[in-house]
Parts: structure tokens; sequence; C-alpha cells
């Protein structure tokens, strides 16, 4: 049910953080915080526990959410975060159906032995959602450990939640959504073979293959990074949507590295990280319009990406 991440041997009992932590955002991370404080206060370890997948792909597929990150992912973002072991519970319909109660006894109790657990004050666990964190507290007392609960608002304006991530992603707001994910969003993949009229058109591209159910930006062109093993981190004009140029239909992640024709990248798995939007997918008169515009792409790719 539960397999584990860790950045030290030590399976003692612990201080517990619950939670989806899809992105791992600021707001994660001050909870993470919290909890690490408690820990180092009593001597002990931090264990961070998150669902995977994610609750609602079992529960309402049809309502899902797009994932930030791949459950690989998530836990290097987890341990780079300060917990010292990463839990990860494989949610299921049967793990759906335990009470407040037994996934307390089972989970939190029995196999995380948890002797504090630090949760955002929106956690709700337990079948139909029906414990909350006063639950969560009063199962505390009778088991023997205390909750902590944190407050994940934001900052201004600005909502710390992986909900409006999410929601900047797909409206291509990428170094908005960088602001509260305090790091450039990633997506990886394997670069497979495409069409290559990037190359017939003297910019040759990285089709890069993403997972099913990730949050992918909004159609258009994008200043990034493509990192890759051997190469290191290499300045990218990134181009996300079906190719309307050429009648195209499959969404597709394209990434042209800067002053490279070299490079072959096929087979392997690369990251792209998003820096900022450089302009909206379009369609343009004729061939020379669509090579001036990849042209003016590069060079605002390149203006964006000085000092970074």
């Amino acid at each position: 049910m539960v397999s584990e991440t860790m950045a030290s041997s030590a399976m003692a009992p612990a201080v517990v953080c619950l939670g989806v932590f899809d992105g791992v955002h600021r707001g994660h991370r001050a909870l993470i915080n919290r909890a690490r404080g408690i820990a180092d206060g009593l001597g002990i370890g931090l264990a961070v526990m998150t669902f995977d997948p994610h609750p609602l792909a079992v529960l309402r597929p049809e309502a899902a959410p797009k994932m930030l990150a791949a459950i690989d992912e998530r836990k290097d973002l987890l341990l780079a975060a300060g917990a010292d072991v990463v839990h990860v519970l494989d949610f299921t319909a049967a793990t759906s159906r335990m009470t407040p109660r037994d996934f307390v006894e089972r989970v939190v109790v029995n196999q995380l032995n948890a002797q504090a657990v630090v949760v955002g004050k929106n956690f709700w666990f337990g079948h139909e959602a029906s414990g909350d964190v006063q639950v969560l507290t009063n199962l505390g007392t009778e088991y023997g450990f205390e909750v902590t609960s944190v407050e994940i608002a934001g900052e201004g304006s600005t909502q710390w939640s992986s909900t409006n991530v999410r929601r900047l992603i797909a409206a291509g707001e990428v170094a908005q959504a960088a602001g509260i994910l305090e790091r450039d969003y990633r997506l990886r993949g394997l670069v497979v073979h495409g069409d290559e009229r990037g190359r017939e058109l003297g910019f040759p591209t990285a089709n890069v293959q993403v997972a099913l159910g990730r949050a992918i930006p909004a159609d258009g062109v994008y200043a990034g990074w493509v990192t890759a093993l051997g190469l290191g981190r290499l300045p990218a004009a990134v181009s996300i949507g079906t190719n309307p140029q050429f009648d195209g239909h499959e969404p597709r992640v394209e990434a042209y590295v800067l002053d490279r024709n070299d490079l072959d990248l096929y087979d392997q798995v690369v990251s792209v990280d998003f820096v900022a939007r450089v302009r909206g997918q379009a369609v343009f008169a004729d061939l020379a319009g669509l090579v001036a515009a990849m042209t003016n792409d590069v060079a605002m790719t390149r203006k964006l990406l000085v000092n970074r």
C-alpha cells in the first residue's frame, strides 16, 4: 500500500506531513517547514506522505486535475524541501473506502509511527471526505499524536495552491506560475520522431512526448531550457500546439535548442523548463511569414533568457 523514498535510512517515530503536494509549491514548502521545525524540536525525523494517483482520478475521473509533477519528480521535490523520507500511498478504490479511524490506525499510526501530524487547514480524509482537521485532532488525542494545522493563503493577491498554478499554466502564464512554484515549470518526456518540418525550415526541434494527464501550457511559443543527459541545460524556443500552419491535429511539445543543428536527441528523456511566453499560436500567410516569425521567436527567446 505504501512505498517510500528516503534521504536517510531512519524509519523511527516521526513527524508526519500529509497531503497530495502536487507541484510542491511555496504553500507546500511552508507546511513542510513547519513540520521540519516540530521534528527538529522533538529530535525525530520528518516523513511526508503523498497520494498517487490523485484521489479524484479514482473517485471522479472526469474531474481529475492535470498534474504538475510526475510522482518521481514529486518525491525528489519533497526530499529537497526538507523531508527525511517520502511515503507514497497507492490511492485505490479500496483506499477510498477507509474510514477516518481506519486511515489513522492503519496508515498514520501502524505504518508511519506518527508522533505528530502536520496538515493544511483544508485537509480532508477518509471515506467520502468524512474526516477533517478536527476529526484528525480527536483521533490524535486517542492514538497519542498531536495535530498541527497550517493556513496556506499566499502572498498579497496571489494564492499558493496547485489549482492556481494549473490555472496559470493553462493560460500560458508560466512566469507567474514560477513565482508560486519558486522554479520554472518543467515537463519531462522522451524525444520521438515527428514530421521534421522544423529541420526543413532551419529550426530542427525535439518532439517531446509528454505523459497523459500532465498540465501543459497554453498553445504558443515559449522561451525556456532543455536539459539532456551529457549536454546540461541549453537555451530553447519551445512550441506547443497542433501546428495549424500544416493542418495538424495532434498536440505537441517541440523544442528548438538555439544555434544547435547538430543534436540527435531521439530516444532520450529530456526536461523542458518554461521561462516566459513569447507569443500565442498563429497561422501565417506563407512559409516565408512562418520562418520570419520563428526567427523573431528565437531573438525574443535570447532576450528573455539573459541572466537566467
